[in-house]
């Protein structure tokens, strides 16, 4: 059970790092630009978001690799999660609302995607390595 808590706890700080940075600090008037947006987020539906999310992972990952996870095993049901919710995020999302540029919503959307997931499948693996 250890790894899937480290699992989730390493997901939101992963997660707040890059998304964080991105929508706070990198492309602060890129997402400012959305007039959908809300002011003040609403925090614990973000935090349940990225438990269930995390969970689901850890446990694919365990029900796939069990006790022998790979480097790669981690890298690929991130990567699998992060291309099903970054393609959703980057898609999608520019579809349904008024973003100012389509194309800058996308490069932005795809690249912090793809560095969240990569970077919690390396963690996602080291976890399960040392802890499963």
């Amino acid at each position: 059970m250890i790894v899937h808590v480290l699992s989730v706890l390493a997901f939101v700080v992963i997660t707040f790092a890059v998304q964080g940075t991105s929508h706070f600090v990198l492309n602060k008037a890129h997402y400012d630009s959305v007039g959908i947006l809300r002011d003040k987020i609403i925090m614990p539906l973000g935090f349940l978001t990225m438990i269930i999310q995390a969970l689901i992972m850890s446990f694919a990952l365990q029900s796939w690799q069990g006790g022998e996870v790979t480097w790669l095993g981690g890298l690929l049901v991130a990567g699998a999660f992060g291309g099903f919710l970054g393609a959703y995020m980057t898609l999608t999302e520019p579809a349904k609302y008024d973003v100012p540029s389509i194309p800058a919503w996308m490069r932005t959307e795809a690249l912090t995607s793809f560095e969240q997931f990569l970077t919690f499948g390396l963690a996602l693996s080291a976890i399960h390595r040392v802890f499963g």
